[in-house]
């Protein structure tokens, strides 16, 4: 499934003209490029690599020494490392792959919101998606679904108890990831707890 993902993340790579790619995405300070980096930056990556990474960026900033360091390369280059990657390796393919498909739905979807292009994501990527994003110790979702019960509109997919949060799955899984302009698209007398917990 993560290399699924990768490879329709790629295939609408090939479509963005050079401005696109200079966009901003949904990741606070991340152009579309940016978010491109951060997909790949976990290939072929050792954990003593990473563990350097995150020593040089003081831990809060480790994602933005990996984004730094592959800032010299060209959108076609970046692009042509995805490519080669379709595939997690290493680091990336940790947990089975989950934590890839994960990171990558996500920013596929950071990069298609703010460019006003939607798409259909699979069901059975966007359900293993909210199953992991729930209990990922690196995002915020643990923290933001704390108390209320979550109910997808078009998904069947549910997790938690207290007051409800509904909507649209992507939209439920950009909300728990901590993007704002999604919370928006929830609704239920959970949604202003949720929304009080997102921080940008």
């Amino acid at each position: 499934m993560a290399t699924a993902e990768r490879t329709e993340l790629a295939d609408l790579l090939a479509t963005l003209t050079p401005e696109q790619w200079e966009a901003p995405s949904l990741c606070e300070g991340w152009r579309v490029r940016d978010v491109v980096a951060h997909v790949t930056s976990f290939d072929g990556v050792s954990l003593v690599d990473m563990l350097r990474r995150v020593i040089r960026g003081r831990i809060v900033h480790a994602n933005q020494v990996f984004v730094d360091e592959l800032a010299p390369l060209s959108a076609q280059q970046l692009l042509d490392r995805l490519r080669a990657h379709l595939r997690p390796e290493r680091l990336a393919a940790s947990f089975g792959g989950r934590l890839a498909l994960l990171d990558v739905t996500i920013h596929h979807q950071d990069i298609r919101r703010p460019l006003g292009m939607p798409r259909q994501i699979p069901a059975d990527r966007l359900r293993q998606a909210l199953d992991d994003c729930v209990c990922s110790p690196e995002l915020p979702a643990w923290h933001i679904v704390r108390g209320v019960r979550l109910t997808t509109t078009d998904l069947g997919w549910t997790h938690g108890s207290g007051p409800e949060v509904a909507g649209p799955a992507e939209a439920m899984l950009m909300a728990i990831a901590g993007r704002a302009s999604a919370v928006r698209e929830l609704t239920g007398p959970g949604q202003p707890v949720v929304a009080a917990r997102i921080v940008n």
